[in-house]
C-alpha cells in the first residue's frame, strides 16, 4: 500500500507543476504533506517533520549556495565572464572556435547558474556568426552544452550541492568526478554532435544587444589572468584540499585542525568569494557598497531555488518519518537494475514531466536514498548519476528549452532535433562516465 501511495503523491507532484502551474516549492510542501498523512504519521508530528527536513538539509548547503551565487553574480557584472569567452576564441581562432567557445562555456558554468551564463555568452555567439558567417546552432551549441554540464554535475551549483548533503558525499571527490564525466560528455554533445547541425538556420535576434551590464563601462574590466583566476578559484581549492586529505591522512594536531576548517566547502567558498571582493570588485573600481547590490541581488536570484531545495528536504524526511524509505530500498533491491542506472531513470521521467532539473534531481534522490544507503553504492556516483539523469528529456515544459528556441529563433522542430538531443547525449555519456568509473575505481 506504502508504495502506492507514493507513486500516487509523485504523480500529483508531477500534475500540480506542470499541468496545474502551481510552484514547485508550494506543490513538494503540500504533496508532502498529504503524504505524510496517508502514510500515517501522527498529524501533531507532522510540523515537526517539516522544520527537521527544512533544518537538516538546508543547515548543510546554504552557504555554500548562498556564497557561489554571489561569486558567480560578481563574475557576471565584473565583464569576467566575457574576458573568458573573448580570450578561448582569440586562442582557438575560426578554424576550431567551437572547441574555443566549448572550452569558454564551461569555465564559465563553474561559478554562473545557467541562466547568467546563457544570456551573458549568446552576445558573443552571436557576433561570432555576424563576423564570419557560421550556422548560430552549429557554434553556440557547444558552449550551451558545456554550461549545462556544469549546471548539472558540477558544485557549487545548487543541486548538485544538495544531492552532495542528501547523500552525505565529498564535494571534493565528487566535483573531480564531475570534470572527468564532463570531458567526455561536453565534446561529443558539443561539437561532435553540432556538425550534424550545420543546415539549421536561426532567424535574427537583437534580444542580446541589451544583456551587457549597461554600468560595466564605468568600472575597469578585469584582466584575463584575474577572471580565468577568480572564476575557478573555489574549483582548484576544493580540488588541493581534497588531494592533501586524500595524500595525508594521518595529518594530526594543529595541522589537522586548520586542514579541516580550510577544506570545508563553505570555507573554500567564503574564502574565494573574499578574494574575488577584491580581484574583481575593490580593484576594478567597485565601492564595498557597490560591491554589496550585487551580492544582494545574488542571493534573490537564488531565493526560489533555496526553497525547492527546502521542499526536497521536507519530502525526504517524511519518507524516512513514516518507515517507508526502507520498505522502498528492500523492493527496489530486488529490481535487476542497478541503483545507478536506477536512479539516472528514475531523474529522467521526472524531468521529463515536470522541466526543472533542479525538482527532478531532488525528487529522484529522496525516492532512491535509502536504496542507495542499504546497498553501499558510492554516494559520490550516485550523485553524479541523479545529476546526468536530471538533465535526459528536455522538451516544452522545460524554460532552458524555449530560452534556447527564443533566442536563437527556432522552430519547435530544430530546437528538438538540436537542444533536446544535445541533453540526451550529455546525460547518457554522463550516466555512462559514471558506470566507468564505479567498476574501474569505486
Amino acid at each position: 500500500m506504502s508504495f502506492f501511495i507514493i507513486l500516487f503523491c509523485l504523480l500529483l507532484l508531477i500534475l500540480l507543476i506542470s499541468y496545474f502551474k502551481v510552484d514547485a516549492f508550494l506543490s513538494l510542501v503540500i504533496i508532502s504533506i498529504a503524504m505524510a498523512i496517508f502514510l500515517g504519521i501522527p498529524l501533531n508530528r507532522i510540523p515537526l517533520v517539516i522544520e527537521k527536513g527544512i533544518g537538516n538539509i538546508l543547515g548543510n548547503l546554504t552557504l555554500i549556495i548562498v556564497l557561489g551565487a554571489m561569486l558567480g553574480k560578481l563574475v557576471a557584472e565584473s565583464g569576467a565572464a566575457q574576458k573568458i569567452a573573448e580570450v578561448m576564441v582569440n586562442i582557438m581562432g575560426t578554424k576550431n572556435i567551437q572547441w574555443g567557445l566549448m572550452i569558454a562555456g564551461f569555465i564559465v558554468g563553474i561559478p554562473l547558474f545557467y541562466g547568467v551564463g546563457f544570456v551573458l555568452l549568446v552576445p558573443i555567439i552571436f557576433s561570432i556568426v555576424y563576423q564570419y558567417k557560421f550556422p548560430a546552432v552549429y557554434i553556440g551549441l557547444p558552449m550551451l552544452a558545456a554550461l549545462s554540464v556544469a549546471h548539472g554535475f558540477l558544485p557549487p551549483h545548487p543541486s548538485p550541492v544538495a544531492l552532495i548533503a542528501l547523500f552525505n558525499a565529498d564535494i571534493g571527490i565528487t566535483l573531480i568526478g564531475g570534470l572527468v564525466i564532463a570531458v567526455p560528455a561536453i565534446i561529443l554533445a558539443g561539437p561532435i554532435f553540432s556538425k550534424t547541425l550545420k543546415n539549421i538556420k536561426s532567424g535574427p535576434l537583437k534580444l542580446f544587444e541589451t544583456s551587457k551590464s549597461e554600468n560595466l563601462q564605468d568600472y575597469n574590466k578585469p584582466s584575463k589572468m584575474n577572471s580565468f583566476f577568480s572564476a575557478t578559484l573555489p574549483v582548484f581549492l576544493l580540488i588541493i584540499v581534497t588531494v592533501i586529505s586524500y595524500f595525508f591522512p594521518n595529518i594530526k594536531g594543529r595541522a589537522s585542525d586548520i586542514l579541516s576548517l580550510v577544506s570545508a566547502p563553505s570555507m573554500v567558498m567564503l574564502l574565494s568569494l573574499i578574494i574575488a571582493t577584491y580581484t574583481l570588485g575593490i580593484r576594478q573600481g567597485r565601492s564595498i557598497k557597490e560591491i554589496m547590490v550585487v551580492y544582494t541581488e545574488a542571493v534573490k536570484d537564488i531565493s526560489m531555488i533555496l526553497l525547492i531545495i527546502a521542499g526536497s528536504g521536507i519530502f525526504k524526511e517524511v519518507m524516512e518519518t513514516s518507515g517507508v524509505s526502507l520498505s522502498l530500498a528492500d523492493a527496489m533491491e530486488k529490481l535487476p537494475v542497478h541503483p545507478l542506472i536506477l536512479g539516472w531513470l528514475m531523474a529522467g521521467i521526472i524531468r521529463g514531466c515536470i522541466g526543472s532539473a533542479t525538482v527532478a534531481a531532488l525528487t529522484a534522490a529522496g525516492v532512491i536514498m535509502p536504496l542507495a544507503a542499504h546497498t553501499g553504492v558510492n554516494p559520490n556516483l550516485m550523485v553524479l548519476s541523479l545529476g546526468a539523469g536530471s538533465l535526459l528529456f528536455s522538451h516544452v515544459n522545460d524554460s532552458g528549452f524555449w530560452l534556447f528556441k527564443e533566442y536563437f529563433n527556432l522552430s519547435i522542430k530544430d530546437t528538438l532535433r538540436s537542444w533536446s538531443v544535445m541533453e540526451i547525449i550529455v546525460s547518457v555519456v554522463g550516466l555512462l562516465g559514471v558506470l566507468v568509473l564505479n567498476f574501474t575505481f569505486f
